[in-house]
């Protein structure tokens, strides 16, 4: 019997491969089987060894190119088969990125798995963006939740964002009118200050900005497409005003 590889299950990051750690960046470029995600930059991509076998397991809203049943499948036979391979994700393993139900399938099959933290998702594209998830004026607590689950319009956001708070909203381009009406139902407030940030940390990136009641409107008018976050929460303004404070006076 072959011996067993090794799973790794690597966090690609926001986008920018500068934001690698330096564990993620040896596994990259060293491994001979790489299996990643649509949203991994292709200048991270571009680390791997020349003769690495990419295989893309992209998913989008409304096309999956392989169930999430099948990846594991993949997962755990080239381990099996002696071959360690590199699970490459976009932002963190374990934040939206299903690292817990493929380190629960390589664990179910007796086979090693490692798990490589990225900088998320949230905290890159709000670093990129200037926008302090956490203040001591304006937010103590940061949530995370995504807008695209089944049952969006069952789960209990209720305290989730207002005065003192902050959400980050992961997969919610498609639904924000869905996420603005249930959350305005929930008692936050139509004026509620809002971020858009499509592509963060990427030379792309743009920052978007609007009140709670108007997201839709924002999403649909500026073309917002994925990866994109949504921020909501006193954070977002108060970065926007340091912005122009600083642009006045470099003036």
């Amino acid at each position: 019997m072959a011996h067993s590889g090794t799973i790794y299950l690597v966090g690609a990051g926001p986008g920018d491969p500068d934001l690698l750690t330096l564990r993620a960046a040896r596994l990259i470029g060293n491994a001979r089987v790489i299996v990643h995600d649509g949203l991994v930059d292709p200048s991270i991509l571009d680390l791997a060894h020349p003769h690495a076998e990419l295989i893309s397991v992209a998913k989008s809203r409304s096309k999956h190119t392989m169930p999430q049943e099948d990846i594991c499948s993949l997962l755990v036979a080239y381990a099996r088969s002696g071959q360690d391979v590199v699970r490459l994700k976009g932002g963190d393993p374990f934040i939206f990125g299903r690292g817990g139900e493929e380190a629960e399938a390589a664990n179910a099959a007796g086979v090693k798995v490692e798990v490589v933290p990225g900088i998320s998702a949230a905290n890159g594209a709000a670093a990129a963006a200037q926008i302090a998830l956490t203040h001591r004026e304006a937010s103590s607590i940061v949530s995370f939740v995504a807008g695209q689950c089944k049952g969006l319009s069952d789960q209990d956001w209720a305290g989730l964002a207002g005065k003192g708070r902050t959400l980050v909203i992961y997969m919610g381009v498609k639904t924000a009118p869905l996420i603005a009406e249930k959350l305005m139902a929930d008692g936050l407030a139509p004026e509620m200050p809002v971020a858009v940030i499509e592509n963060g940390a990427r030379p792309e990136m743009r920052v978007l900005r609007s009140s709670l009641a108007g997201l839709p409107q924002l999403v649909e008018s500026e073309n917002v497409v994925s990866p994109a976050l949504i921020v909501i929460g006193e954070v977002t303004a108060r970065d926007n005003a340091l912005a122009e404070l600083a642009r006045e006076a470099a003036a």
